[in-house]
């Protein structure tokens, strides 16, 4: 079967075209987790190492199985002996995605391996070759999990797909960026047992399934607010173009960069949450508590700020911090929270507020997990606060493809989990003036332009 697959950085969905009755056709997004369709992108594994055994395990093409036993052939060897030495039985689940992955990392508090949003991480510049090779594995896990769900509902194999692709993974050297980011992909989809693999624009992909409602031609600013990169494009749309092969000559400017949804999690979480570990207290001599410490706990989409807050430099600062402030008790709790490696637990607290704050004016967002009755109550004013540089990059980069164009847009289409926020929205209406916006389905629009596209281009 032909699928369009959203490998997202917040969420994964897998869609199908449907024809069961052979004459109307409609995208249909298949059930991975619980009845809905949309997967959080998230990984534990009981013990780090276990990670490249199930893949292994669960490789697709068999051709390939005997070249990836051979290059992991010393993580398989540390996997054998950590099962071993922790008792771990060979039938014993060890690895899980999705929810599973949420539920299985607040259950088992400081232990085990948690990663959320390993597409944040694809681009990274400096990364060396064991680095990749785990990312590799990380990624082929997931679709491993999410490819044998959906072809469990369907009752077939997946055996084509279109992937999603952001117009930049990275800022920074974005050609080399997004070549290395292309390559993981390429691999885990083949290992994952995809035949047949082709890359779609993101917002190109949000566009196709927004253009088969369009009764008239457009120019359209396609807005996708992801939850790792916000992309932007211009796009010729409508009766005349939909059935156009190519799309090149439609695709009048786009842009892209490395900043999304997870980045106004992290400003939110930084601003809103983090005073509650004594992010804006005193120290004793009166000058206020350093802050990049703080903000390192918080980037959990930054590999090397990860790797900083997790070194023994900032233990040892923290542990004079206590001494040194006049409110120790909430340097103890920061402690703790560190120990307990709860960094992606408070992230995810903020991505929750920041989704209730799309409804209500105020978000009482609940702490427990850190203290018992500890909360922090967020408003839609201190969320817009917290978020003001990311939004102020997002609009210039609406501006950029519409530069790229030449000419303005005839409506806005807004597109991605984020952009359902109506602090996102009124800046974007206020970016570019008297110009319609249109919201599509912000989660599921890309997963259904990825089917369509992958329906013509592997009919």
């Amino acid at each position: 079967m032909i699928s369009g697959f959203d490998y997202g950085t917040s969420n994964c969905a897998i869609g199908v075209l449907n024809n069961k009755d052979n004459q109307h056709s409609a995208v249909e997004l298949l059930p991975l987790e619980r009845g809905h369709a949309f997967i959080p992108s998230a990984l534990y594994a009981i013990e780090r190492e276990l990670i490249c055994e199930n893949v292994a395990r669960l490789i697709g093409n068999k051709t390939l199985q005997p070249d990836y036993l051979n290059l992991r052939s010393n993580q398989l060897n540390l996997a054998r002996a950590v099962r071993s030495r922790e008792g771990i039985s060979a039938d014993e689940q060890s690895l899980f995605i999705g929810l599973d992955a949420f539920d299985e990392y607040q259950a088992m508090t400081g232990e085990g391996y948690f990663v959320k949003s390993p597409k944040s991480f694809l681009g990274a510049s400096g990364l060396r070759s064991e680095f990749l090779a785990f990312f590799e594995d990380i990624v082929t896990a997931m679709m491993q999990g999410i490819k044998q769900r959906a072809e469990k509902h369907l009752g077939d194999s997946i055996t084509h797909t279109v992937i999603g692709r952001p117009v930049n993974f990275q800022g920074r050297d974005a050609e080399a960026s997004n070549r290395q980011a292309i390559d993981i992909l390429t691999i885990a989809a083949k290992r994952a047992g995809f035949q047949s693999i082709e890359f779609l624009f993101e917002p190109l992909a949000a566009g196709l399934d927004f253009e088969a409602k369009l009764t008239e031609d457009k120019t359209v600013l396609v807005v996708d607010v992801g939850g790792g990169t916000t992309d932007c494009a211009m796009v010729r749309m409508g009766p005349s173009f939909r059935d156009n092969e190519l799309r090149e000559n439609d695709f009048l400017g786009h842009s892209g960069e490395r900043i999304g949804g997870n980045d106004l999690d992290i400003q939110l979480a930084g601003r809103s949450l983090m005073p509650v570990f004594g992010m804006e207290s005193l120290l004793k001599n009166g000058l206020p508590m350093p802050t990049q410490t703080f903000w390192d706990a918080v980037s959990t989409n930054d590999v090397a700020a990860q790797t900083v807050f997790n070194s023994m430099q900032t233990e040892q600062r923290i542990q004079q911090w206590l001494l040194d402030s006049t409110e120790p008790e909430l340097i103890q709790r920061l402690i703790k929270f560190r120990a307990e490696k709860q960094n992606y637990q408070l992230v995810r607290s903020a991505e929750q507020c920041k989704i209730s704050l799309s409804d209500n004016m105020l978000c009482a967002v609940e702490l427990s997990y850190i203290e018992e009755q500890l909360r922090c109550d967020v408003s839609r004013e201190q969320f817009a606060s917290a978020i003001e540089r990311p939004l102020a990059k997002m609009t210039e980069l609406m501006d950029e493809a519409i530069l790229q164009a030449g000419q303005q847009p005839d409506l806005i289409y807004i597109t991605g989990g984020s952009a359902k926020s109506p602090v996102i929205r009124q800046a974007i209406q206020q970016q570019l003036g008297d110009i319609e916006v249109v919201d599509g389905d912000h989660f599921g629009s890309v997963a259904a332009g990825l089917t369509v596209w992958a329906n013509k281009v592997f009919r």
